[in-house]
């Protein structure tokens, strides 16, 4: 795509400080560069590019609930607002420019919000204290874009979230890829040029099952970026 790789932005948590946070950080940034991205890693307190070539929304804190219409339910973990608005600023510029988008766990949460839609607040036994990863087996709807990177035999995938899409939350316009006892577990919108969300974690390449299938998801992306108009240079 013209010179240099394409520049995705990637949202993420504030460090403050907190080493979990670091190493999930690590994991996107190594996943996405891996794929052949030029990557520009943005919190709630960076200043943003003007020009980019993609979106990655990756996953963190839970949303505001009043951002659905939806009051706190007690198990809701305090939002970042800041970090709330920022994706939903980028993401309205990529949906305007139709950019690739992908979204990761809390990035699917915001970009169903995004499209109108809601969240289960709490799903027990998905992400406990302490606790071992869940693992769950998904499968991708045939002809989907996600069917397309991973292709449509069974493949694993990770529970790390305690908030969820359900089937009759999911913002008008998107189209659940697959589905696991009862919730969205990916979707995309048709009508982009590319816009792919998983509420699994395809970074972690150290997770059982994970490694080839979650690159392929980050590949594709990648490949869509690189087939985008050149931004300028």
């Amino acid at each position: 795509m013209g010179q240099g790789r394409p520049r995705v932005v990637a949202t993420l948590s504030v460090l403050d400080g907190n080493a979990v946070r670091r190493r999930s950080r690590e994991h996107y940034l190594a996943a996405l560069g891996a794929a052949g991205f030029e990557v520009v890693a943005v919190d709630s307190g960076s200043v943003v590019p003007d020009e980019f070539d993609a979106l990655c929304l990756t996953g963190g804190e839970d949303l505001e609930p009043s951002r659905y219409g939806a009051a706190t339910d007690p198990k809701t973990e305090p939002a970042d607002a800041k970090r709330d608005a920022l994706e939903l600023r980028l993401l309205a510029i990529a949906r305007e420019r139709d950019l690739p988008v992908l979204g990761i766990c809390r990035g699917l949460q915001v970009i169903n919000v995004a499209y109108g839609g809601t969240l289960v607040q709490h799903v027990d036994g998905h992400r406990e204290a302490n606790g071992p990863v869940v693992t769950h087996v998904a499968t991708a709807a045939a002809g989907s874009k996600l069917a397309e990177a991973c292709g449509t035999a069974p493949f694993g995938v990770n529970a790390r979230h305690h908030q969820a899409v359900a089937d009759g939350g999911l913002g008008p316009g998107l189209v659940p890829t697959a589905r696991i006892g009862g919730l969205v577990e990916a979707f995309e919108d048709p009508r982009r040029r590319w816009l792919v969300a998983v509420q699994w974690h395809p970074e972690r390449s150290a997770d059982p099952d994970l490694s080839e299938a979650g690159m392929r998801i980050f590949r594709a992306f990648a490949d869509a970026a690189s087939r985008q108009p050149a931004r300028a240079r």
